[in-house]
């Protein structure tokens, strides 16, 4: 789940086209279709429980929004990034808040932070309960796990095996779901330990997100829709 790299060379494009405000044109729509095509959706009922959902269609202007923020995380524009985020943007559970705190740490050697909206990126969008768009979709849903030990397999056919081994007999078939933490995370071990409803067993780290792990919300201010937050944690 990637955003194709391709689109870097309609960035310049989309950027110019689409004002501040408005919405792109049929130019740049078609350039942006013709580079990473026009996958047919799928099914509600081919997809896993907390896969990526797209439930911001209908909100107006979210669309416009989240297509000039997408180029501007492929481009790593961080100014770009931060224009698109309210003056006091919330960036953590301290003191942390602002655009220009925003631009300093996308622009710290080694920012992990493009990594995470490279991800977000890819796990859809939810329509929340304030009116306004939050990303990950997963994130506005009554997930029942707890939010400290929760995390979201993030693949389809992902096995939950008896041992932390390639080999090891599989107890169960993840699709999107959510698990819980039966220990401390060790980000550097290949397996975690996990509960899945009655059954226990073991899950590659890579196929596992925490539950409370980066998220971005935005909303609509006169008109004008502007990244409110982008945190992580609780």
């Amino acid at each position: 789940m990637r955003i194709h790299a391709a689109l870097t060379l309609c960035a310049a494009l989309a950027l110019a086209a689409c004002g501040q405000d408005n919405s792109p044109s049929e130019e740049v729509e078609k350039a942006v279709e013709q580079v990473v095509g026009s996958p047919a959706p799928a099914a509600e009922e081919e997809l896993g429980r907390y896969a990526p959902r797209d439930g911001c269609v209908d909100l107006p202007g979210a669309d416009n929004f989240r297509q000039r923020l997408a180029l501007a995380v492929e481009a790593r524009d961080a100014e770009g990034v931060a224009a698109l985020a309210a003056p006091d943007v919330k960036l953590d559970f301290g003191d942390g808040s602002g655009r220009a705190e925003l631009i300093r740490r996308l622009d710290a050697q080694n920012s992990s932070l493009w990594r995470e909206l490279d991800e977000l990126m890819q796990l859809g969008c939810a329509a929340n309960s304030q009116g306004g768009a939050t990303m990950p979709w997963y994130f506005a849903q009554n997930i029942p796990v707890d939010p400290y030990m929760g995390m979201i397999v993030t693949d389809s056919e992902v096995p939950l095996r008896e041992s932390p081994d390639a080999v090891a007999v599989p107890v169960a078939d993840l699709d999107w779901d959510a698990v819980e933490l039966l220990d401390s995370f060790d980000p550097a071990a290949p397996y975690q330990r996990v509960k899945f409803g009655d059954e226990t067993g073991y899950v590659e780290t890579r196929f596992l997100r925490s539950a409370i792990d980066y998220r971005i919300t935005a909303s609509s201010r006169n008109g004008k829709w502007r990244i409110t937050s982008f945190v992580a944690g609780d």
